[in-house]
């Protein structure tokens, strides 16, 4: 792994938050797009937002859910029992955010926002979209920083390098997310500058996030298995709930679900690479 040492020296909330910030920026970094066109390429984006489903579904299985059964395991615990449960638990979470938040998916008209009824302006659902599938995916970076600091993992597989590891292949994902939502707020007339904003605003809450999970397993780490896999359950809902009909959209089913299989690829390639 080619990072400074002194990265390594840090106390594990320390590294969330940069593996966090890092993540934030990359969101930034694609939002940022909107300084250069309006235009919205839908075969490109809908490829990238397959990337970005194919990424996640990766990083639940190899980052989260093979480590949860792996630590279960090695504490005596029914090794399934905790993926499961925190699975589970996952998915109802976002189910819950999703049923009260209100948002709105992109490429859909302001009517049919999900969540609490609002007069919140179709901006502000925009992101509360991105912001709310953003949440798991820091939490699962804060989760495995906070894991390998904690000691209580004999089997080995949840380390900074990991950490790392998803940190980047999430940031990658991250990428497109910024695009999806300042492109097309520019195409409806917002001022770059707005439109720019609005992209990156979507990702301020995961070095938050990758934070609060990080001090979560290290102060409390019987939970530690159950948080890996409560992660995992809450990204693959996302996957399923918007990544996936959302890279669909515009009748590019193909390529959208080949860039699935990329992002699926490169985030296996690098979880055991570099994990």
């Amino acid at each position: 792994m080619i990072l400074p040492q002194w990265f390594f020296e840090l106390n594990p909330i320390a590294q969330s938050l940069m593996g966090g910030l890092f993540t934030w920026g990359l969101t930034a970094l694609g939002a940022a797009l909107v300084f250069f066109t309006k235009k919205v390429n839908y075969t490109l984006l809908d490829s990238m937002m397959g990337f970005a489903a194919g990424v996640m579904i990766a990083a639940s299985v190899w980052s989260l859910i093979i480590p949860s059964i792996d630590m279960a395991e090695a504490q005596g615990i029914i090794s399934w029992l905790p993926a499961v449960i925190g699975f589970l638990t996952g998915g109802l979470f976002l189910r819950v955010c999703d049923h009260y938040l209100p948002h709105l998916h992109i490429g859909l008209p302001k009517d049919e926002a999900e969540g609490i009824p609002t007069k919140w302006r179709r901006s502000t659902l925009l992101v509360l979209a991105i912001t709310l599938h953003n949440i798991p995916e820091g939490l699962a970076v804060g989760v495995l920083f906070g894991a390998a600091a904690s000691g209580v993992d004999p089997t080995g597989t949840a380390t900074v390098a990991a950490a790392i590891a998803l940190a980047l292949g999430i940031g990658i994902q991250n990428f497109p997310e910024g695009t999806a939502v300042s492109m097309p707020l520019r195409r409806d007339g917002m001022s770059v500058g707005k439109s720019f904003w609005y992209g990156q605003l979507s990702g301020v809450v995961e070095p938050v996030s990758a934070v609060i999970g990080a001090a979560a397993v290290i102060f409390v780490q019987p939970i530690l298995p159950y948080a890996l896999a409560f992660a995992a359950g809450a990204m693959i809902y996302v996957v399923i709930e918007e990544l996936i009909p959302e890279s669909q959209q515009h009748g590019n089913t193909d390529i959208a679900t080949l860039g699935t299989m990329v992002g699926f690829s490169v985030m296996m390639v690098l979880d055991v690479a570099l994990g």
